[in-house]
């Protein structure tokens, strides 16, 4: 045999239809041309042969064929019926049958089991083989490569002989970084997107979109807000979702903890003894004044009930405020404050 496609495809002659399928997800994953962007031509190559590979060992008749007589019998022809020949239908007498073989594009395959014919490329496009253009997120201006990596979730369907219905395209997630203050008081956000969709002639045709992202006072790292089937459409395929996490910037005074809000005062080993009032600017600018009359320890916390984040189930309620405290304590001490500082704890 010129070229063996079980060999290029890493599986024995008895392989199962399951068993080509996860040697085509791995394969065209790992030689994917988008994948070796230093090594295209020899990932071109390779990429095809699997698909092609695939595509015949897949296909009952193609396997048949190839088996009995090789890429020859696939590709040109082979003897008739009668001489030992593939079942099938005879040229009226010259004493070879003719099979034709038709090959399916490589991108073609490859979207049919991952939904998308790059996995490896930006939201411009949303994962898709046609250029869906330029997009923006908010004022933070053009994005791509680093928006939207959409890459296949390696279990699934493995081809549209699997089932008779459509199968879903992987969805796309996007981290959405939102300020301490915007997760306080609820904000919106606006994302424009753009992607493919296939006009009523069956021809895809780029269109722009704004969504409009809500976010809920009290909303944590993680949150997921879905927009389904806003992905590119395809031939045979659902459109894939698009999910925004939202993530937590860091803040410059306040730390998160649950439904709690943590703020650390430095204070003197004076204050700490005597009495400290803190003053607090809230996340809604609010300026809150928390007298403390406690001996402050150092493992002291003073609590502010109501003044943390909001609940997001009932946004009327809120966690707590926890003020921790700092204490600078003096490098030096003279004898005279010494025994200054012993008589007035002593007493």
């Amino acid at each position: 045999m010129a070229v063996d496609y079980y060999k290029i495809l890493q599986v024995d002659r008895n392989a199962k239809d399951d068993d080509l399928k996860k040697a085509y997800r791995k394969l065209a994953m790992k030689w994917h041309p988008d994948k070796n962007p230093n090594n295209k031509k020899e990932a071109e190559a390779k990429f095809k042969q699997i698909s092609e590979a695939y595509d015949v060992l897949s296909d009952p008749q193609k396997r048949a064929v190839y088996d009995q007589y090789g890429e020859e019998g696939l590709k040109g022809q082979m003897p008739q019926p009668g001489a030992g020949g593939y079942p099938g239908g005879s040229d009226g007498g010259s004493g070879f049958t003719s099979f034709r073989f038709n090959t399916r594009s490589a991108d073609d395959i490859f979207s049919e089991f991952f939904g998308f014919s790059s996995p490896f490329g930006g939201v411009g496009d949303m994962g898709g083989s046609r250029g869906g253009g330029p997009s923006s997120f908010g004022n933070r201006g053009m994005f791509g490569d680093d928006i939207f990596h959409q890459f296949s979730r390696g279990g699934g369907g493995g081809g549209a002989e699997a089932s008779n219905m459509p199968r879903k395209a992987a969805a796309i997630e996007r981290t959405l970084p939102c300020s301490l203050e915007d997760l306080y008081r609820g904000t919106t956000k606006k994302m424009k997107i753009s992607r493919d969709v296939v006009d009523s002639s069956g021809r895809p045709t780029t269109v722009e979109e704004i969504l409009t992202i809500d976010i809920k006072p009290g909303w944590k790292k993680g949150t997921k807000i879905t927009y389904p089937e806003k992905g590119n459409e395809h031939r045979g395929i659902i459109p894939s979702d698009l999910i925004f996490i939202i993530d937590e910037k860091p803040h410059g005074v306040f730390k998160r903890d649950g439904n709690d809000l943590v703020i650390t005062q430095k204070i003197s080993l004076v204050e700490s003894l005597t009495g400290y009032t803190a003053q607090i600017t809230t996340l809604d600018g609010r300026t809150l004044m928390v007298p403390v009359n406690s001996v402050i320890s150092p493992s002291y916390e003073e609590v502010v009930k109501g003044e943390g984040m909001p609940i997001p189930k009932e946004p009327s309620r809120k966690g707590n405020l926890r003020i921790k405290f700092n204490i600078k304590f003096p490098t030096r001490l003279t004898q005279e404050q010494k025994s200054g500082i012993k008589r007035l704890l002593s007493s």
